[in-house]
């Protein structure tokens, strides 16, 4: 077929725009620097993110025992950030169970006894052994100043991208995170496919009981799986970040025996206050 010199001229401009038009990035040629570089975008600007040092969260929360036992109580949700600082406190008003206090205070990690015996919940009594997710500033997601997406180069956290996964039913771009200091726990962040911001994360891990003096003894030593699962949505603007406004946090433990305890504390964020100066004894137990 012969052209007109107008034709191949036309042609030739179709052809060198499609050359010089962006090609978009495929799930497949996604890298871990990629997914965090847009994740940061959908937070906020850099001299926003930058110019944030400390953060308070006060909401309304319900815990609810949904597996192994029945009921829910009412409460409030407090998040106390500053710098790689957080504290966590889940609060309700039972004569033998007082809710969660959860705190890094940048060297270590505290838990509070929160049963009227000064005995520790499940939840709690799982993060004094396996303190990754405070230790890590994960605990939270954004809604905490510890992220530790937001100095990633600090952190020598191992991220591994694997991935568009299915959950539920909604795809998520996931990454592997695995901390610096090491950690049992397999934990996995989960963002939106579109929108790049964090919707999940998870943190699995099986745990045998112990080791018994023979082996008959250790083969009937009981093995335990715990699964913790934070949720995020209802994202919405506070003082030029966009932060979820809605966050669950869930807690399984399976026994062996098939014996399932699952909680869960659903969290309605009603103030977010972004730069406020925190007494340091706001990261200690009281």
């Amino acid at each position: 077929m012969l052209l007109s010199a107008a034709q191949r001229a036309t042609f030739g401009v179709w052809i060198s725009f499609l050359l010089a038009a962006p090609v978009p990035l495929r799930a497949g040629d996604l890298t871990p620097e990629d997914v965090i570089a847009k994740h940061l975008q959908s937070l906020g600007s850099a001299q926003v993110r930058a110019g944030l040092k400390s953060r308070v969260v006060e909401g309304t929360a319900t815990y609810k025992l949904l597996v192994g036992g029945s009921g829910q109580l009412a409460g409030k949700a407090g998040l106390a950030s500053e710098g790689r600082k957080s504290r966590i406190v889940l609060k309700v008003t039972a004569p033998q169970y007082s809710g969660e206090q959860l705190i890094w205070d940048g060297e270590k990690t505290s838990v509070a006894a929160t049963y009227a015996d000064k005995t520790y919940s499940d939840f709690g009594d799982f993060l004094k052994g396996q303190d990754a997710p405070l230790r890590e500033g994960l605990l939270g997601g954004v809604l905490v100043t510890a992220w530790p997406l937001l100095d990633v180069q600090e952190r020598k956290a191992k991220l591994t991208y694997q991935g568009i996964k299915k959950f539920e039913g909604r795809e998520f771009q996931v990454i592997r995170y695995r901390p610096k200091k090491g950690t049992d726990l397999a934990i996995r962040l989960y963002f939106e496919p579109e929108t790049f911001r964090h919707a999940m994360t998870t943190y699995q891990v099986s745990i045998q009981a112990g080791i018994g003096a023979n082996d008959v003894e250790s083969a009937r030593q009981q093995e335990t799986q715990y699964r913790i699962e934070e949720r995020f949505g209802d994202f919405q603007n506070s003082d030029g970040l966009t932060l979820p406004f809605h966050y669950e946090l869930r807690f399984t433990k399976e026994l062996q025996n098939g014996f399932t305890k699952l909680l869960e504390w659903d969290v309605a964020v009603t103030r977010v206050l972004n730069n406020v100066s925190l007494d340091p004894r706001n990261f200690q137990i009281k």
